[in-house]
């Protein structure tokens, strides 16, 4: 289906861009930056990137130092990143920390008609060292060269993609877990990713493990990654270890006290934690909502369209709460389950939070607005599921583990239920093992499918799938060169079926630890979507065959609602337009049953009971004619038919 630009380009009223994301105030021209902007509880906090940064050296226990800090004057600009949606191009500018003499300013030049010239100029922000633009008006029909200047000679230079809504199909890469203990480059991985060519970048988290150090982690990652990212929108959330943490529940903003901060929030200060997300987010679409967490913790959840492809890009791990104090412990620390004999409905309690109401009305809301989409995805953290056995080393077997997005398992079963009524898939990094399953919600297999990705670099912490019984589920997929596929139970009682996963098959050796990335093709045309999942070092170029065992997996879009249809609705008819959004709610329990945009000029909505229903149909949005009090048939060839217009 073709969405005309007009359609696109509109866009809600933006919030003004300095109230985005919580921005230090101005230093006054020719005073020092404080050494130690995150407090003196914190003197060594990101010490590689603040205060006298060019005398600092990386800590005497870090074997496995980042790149120097000191760089030739030419290459302060280390690289860029940005999107544009619905009219609006958002850039950060990411630089090596100055010197007190240089200016603290960056211009942004685009070029056009073969001629250079400068579009915007935007103040250093320190501490952290980025910069960052938004530029109203964005054409995104044209593709346009970009170059972010400093001084007179330090320059890093891009294109800005326009749109591919004329491509039937749309390629995301899905990748997360850089491990910091894997230095130097990742050629292997460029080159794949340049010949794959995709459409956008998803990076899920955990681009540094370089806790304290997240400057110089940052920069880290985007020398690894800057080829690619210089010439393509790109999505990049944190995660955990981002942040400083080796898990992380952020119960609203809230201070961490316990080891391990499995009683919830943010260890670190609020400035380093909106410093983190400043360099990683803020070149993202507009939040939706502005409002900052507990002590001044920023948001950033928001969407971002692609070649009509619509993402909601969520923070998984913002308010999610945190087990210790909430839930007996079960094993040898708060957030580990090992006791076999354990009820997983005894963990699932009132009050707890998942993804949290302004995201699940966030969810709601971008599930009835289809401007400019034709299908939807969900980019997250981590996983709605627990599918892990073995956590860390081959001898220890977890029962269930908290961290994941399996737990708590109620709000886990709202958030899927969001996916499903528009029939979007989720994908997800973090647990560093490739797995796709499908979710089960009330029966096996009636949810949206999944897919996480592998890590990037798996030298962090290793993890298998491994049933103890060693053997496969009912209903294993046919054919598989796999052993454990089919209908499980995680740890935390959630359904899944396994699709396909990627064991790691020794983790010591860099070209058996199943580490890699995703690809995901999304066929507007056909309407399915393909997940490819390809080793670190393989050959792109052979096809695939260099992929893990058990991928591609080709699904239907549609399959990401699996109830078994009991009724039917008239088949619908539409004048004035083809391919409308189309909602159906039940009258009597008011439960929206799905909201898509379907294909054509007609379609025959089914349903999962008999009973009376109101079918809402639009152009972009369900709000147009209101049928009400529309009885179900159980043949659909008896429900009858009407026409529509739009």
């Amino acid at each position: 289906m073709k969405i005309k630009r007009s359609v696109v380009v509109k866009a809600a009223a933006a919030a003004i861009a300095g109230g985005l994301q919580p921005v230090p105030p101005a230093i006054a021209a020719g005073a020092p930056e404080p050494p130690q902007p995150f407090g003196d509880q914190f003197p060594r906090l990101d010490s590689l990137a603040v205060g006298d940064w060019w005398k600092n050296a990386p800590h005497v226990n870090d074997a496995f130092p980042p790149p120097p800090m000191h760089v030739k004057r030419d290459q302060v600009v280390a690289f860029a990143l940005y999107t544009h949606d619905c009219g609006v191009l958002k850039l950060t500018a990411q630089l090596f920390p100055l010197m007190p003499d240089e200016p603290r300013e960056v211009r942004l030049e685009l070029r056009r008609d073969g001629v250079w010239k400068e579009e915007a100029r935007e103040r250093v922000i320190y501490p952290g060292w980025s910069a960052h633009f938004r530029i109203p008006g964005w054409d995104a029909t044209q593709s346009v060269p970009y170059r972010v200047r400093h001084g007179g000679e330090a320059l890093f230079e891009g294109l800005i993609r326009r749109d591919p809504i004329e491509k039937d199909t749309i390629v995301v890469a899905s990748m997360s877990c850089n491990s910091s203990r894997t230095t130097g480059m990742r050629p292997e991985i460029i080159d794949n990713l340049k010949r794959q060519d995709p459409d956008l970048l998803f990076f899920a988290g955990d681009q540094t493990y370089r806790h304290t150090e997240h400057t110089a982690g940052w920069i880290e990652f985007g020398l690894q990654f800057r080829e690619i990212i210089r010439d393509r929108p790109t999505i990049t959330i944190p995660d955990d270890h981002d942040v400083g943490h080796g898990n992380l529940w952020g119960e609203n903003g809230k201070r961490s006290t316990l080891a391990g901060n499995a009683d919830g929030g943010y260890q670190y200060p609020v400035e380093y934690v909106n410093l983190v997300q400043r360099q990683q987010t803020w070149h993202l679409p507009d939040p939706v909502d502005l409002a900052p967490l507990e002590r001044g913790i920023s948001v950033y959840f928001t969407r971002l369209r692609v070649g009509g492809v619509d993402f909601a890009i969520l923070e998984d791990r913002k308010f999610k709460s945190g087990p210790a104090g909430k839930i007996p412990q079960m094993g040898p620390r708060p957030d580990h389950i090992n006791d076999p004999a354990y009820d997983p409905n005894s963990i699932d309690l009132p009050g707890l939070e998942l993804l949290g109401a302004r995201q699940e009305r966030f969810l709601k809301e971008w599930g009835h607005d289809w401007t400019g989409a034709t299908l939807k995805a969900v980019l997250s953290q981590t996983a709605f599921c627990g599918a892990v056995h073995i956590h860390g080393g081959r001898k220890n077997r977890l029962l269930a583990d908290l961290d994941c997005n399996g737990w708590p398992q109620s709000p886990r079963k709202r958030a899927l239920e969001q996916l499903r009524r528009v029939r979007a898939v989720h994908l997800c990094g973090d647990q560093h093992l490739a797995v796709c399953v499908k979710h089960g919600i009330d029966t096996f297999g009636d949810g949206p499918y999944a897919f996480t990705n592998p890590a990037l670099v798996n030298t962090i912490y290793g993890r298998w799938w491994h049933p103890q019984d060693e053997k496969p589920g009912p209903n294993p997929v046919p054919n598989s060169p796999l052993p454990w596929t089919g209908e499980f139970r995680d740890g935390l009682g959630n359904r899944i079926t396994m699709l396909a996963y990627a064991n790691p098959e020794d983790i010591a050796d860099p070209k058996r630890r199943a580490d890699g990335y995703g690809l995901v093709r999304f066929n507007k045309k056909e309407r399915t979507v393909t997940f490819e999942c390809w080793p670190r070092f393989s050959d792109s170029s052979q096809g695939n065959a260099a992929q893990f065992p058990g991928w591609p997996i080709t699904v239907p879009v549609d399959a990401n609602d699996a109830r078994r249809p009991m009724a039917y609705l008239p088949e619908l008819g539409f004048s004035g337009g083809e391919s409308p959004v189309v909602q159906v709610i039940s009258e009597s329990s008011g439960e929206e049953l799905y909201t898509i945009r379907v294909q054509g000029a007609r379609f025959q909505p089914a349903v999962f009971a008999p009973g009376l229903y109101s079918i809402r149909v639009g152009r972009d949005r369900p709000d147009g004619p209101d049928m009400r009090g529309v009885r179900a048939a159980a043949d659909p060839a008896t429900a009858g038919n009407r026409i529509v217009s739009l």
